[in-house]
């Protein structure tokens, strides 16, 4: 009797751990919505604002890095730029692949402070699909933005991040599952 009170205690443990571990990506990110942590970003991609609201000028530092295992360069054509909010602007990035294979890298992307994520709005960008390189291939692409008008007055300045991870063994493992 007590060996079957184990069992199903046991059980009845694995099964709410595995509730639990399941229910961790949504309410991980319910807490970055409600709280602006991990800088994500997401909201609408918004193209024009009310000339009625008030324009500022904003500080805008691109920051770019790869993974321990990307060996490509990729950098902004512009360390930072200043930026009146409610404008579209352009900012190129250049990817070279610097080894003698041809490899497959995706960028992703963060803002700083976590808070500004919500106010900055990419309408075309990189990030939203894979770079394919040839070896030794380059290209230059750029990322179309806008600055929220709303966004608070206490930042005056954003960071807009990205790290290069190289994707070329995934993309490869998930063709030949096809």
């Amino acid at each position: 009797m007590e060996a079957r009170k184990s069992v199903l205690k046991l059980t009845l443990i694995t099964f709410g751990m595995f509730g639990f571990g399941f229910t961790l990506v949504p309410i991980y990110d319910i807490f970055c919505d409600i709280t602006g942590l991990n800088g994500k970003v997401t909201g609408p991609t918004i193209t024009s604002y009310d000339e009625e609201l008030l324009t500022r000028e904003v500080k805008i530092t691109f920051v770019t890095s790869n993974n321990k295992r990307m060996p490509w360069s990729f950098k902004s054509s512009s360390p930072q730029m200043r930026v009146e909010t409610g404008q579209d602007y352009l900012m190129d990035f250049t990817f070279t692949n610097t080894t003698d294979k041809p490899m497959i890298a995706q960028a992703v992307p963060s803002v700083s402070p976590g808070r500004g994520a919500k106010y900055f709005h990419k309408t075309e960008c990189f990030c939203f699909e894979q770079q394919f390189l040839e070896a030794g291939e380059s290209i230059t692409i750029p990322v179309k933005f806008i600055i929220d008008p709303e966004l608070p007055n206490d930042i005056s300045s954003l960071a807009l991040g990205y790290t290069l991870f190289d994707v070329t063994e995934e993309f490869a493992n998930l063709q030949a599952n096809k």
